[in-house]
């Protein structure tokens, strides 16, 4: 196996406790018309840009709204909600210690930098350790995940190159993120919510970010 030098970190679901926000939200604007967001739904979506995933909750449900007027509504109440998030299990404790140990680490996420700044506010002490964020609404970020692109634009960012891509560990909670960093040809630990069924092949599968041993890619042991 490759040796691990530089990390890349999804941020909803993986860092920050976001998708149950996002659930009340989407769910909220759906009652008016009588439709469930179920989690089979929700599994398909995470991690994709967030106007594409309206596009595919408006086609999937058939709701009788504009993708556009979804992302408006929902993002209206999560304007507020994200004020409330937290971070997940083992994750403080995970960016602290690769800090601690200068590995280079950035977060590659499907937010948009509003978006970020919102749900980000209560935790920028920690993520200020990261080298740097793209955001789903970089103009270098042409495709969202599954497509590859935002992987390897953060690959491209590190003030230290990676050696290969093959050197780079992406963090991931969703099966999009599991897909693009496969296709980027990284390697990849997913963080699953647990009611998933359909998990995606990852070099590793984990409960929580608790569970995590960076020494098995060649990173310092706790």
């Amino acid at each position: 196996m490759s040796t691990i030098t530089h990390v890349i970190f999804d941020l909803d679901g993986l860092i920050l406790d976001t998708e149950v926000l996002y659930d009340l939200a989407i769910q909220s604007v759906l009652d008016r018309h009588h439709k469930t967001y179920t989690y089979k739904l929700k599994s398909k979506i995470m991690g994709m840009k967030y106007h594409k995933a309206m596009e595919v909750v408006k086609t999937e449900l058939e709701v009788p709204m504009s993708a556009e007027d979804l992302v408006s509504e929902t993002m209206a109440k999560l304007k507020e909600l994200f004020k409330t998030c937290r971070l997940k299990d083992g994750a403080e404790r995970l960016i602290r210690h690769l800090a601690h140990h200068k590995i280079p680490m950035c977060i590659a996420t499907g937010s948009s930098s509003a978006d970020f700044e919102l749900k980000t506010h209560s935790h920028k002490d920690l993520l200020q350790l990261m080298e740097f964020t793209v955001r789903s609404d970089d103009p270098e970020v042409k495709l969202g995940k599954p497509d590859p692109d935002i992987f390897l634009v953060a690959m491209g960012r590190f003030k230290e190159d990676p050696a290969s891509t093959l050197n780079c560990l992406v963090l991931e909670d969703a099966p999009n993120g599991v897909k693009a960093a496969r296709a980027a040809n990284m390697k990849c630990v997913m963080v699953p919510d647990p009611r998933l069924e359909d998990i995606p092949e990852a070099d590793l599968v984990l409960k929580s970010l608790e569970d995590l041993r960076p020494e098995v890619f060649g990173l310092p042991a706790f």
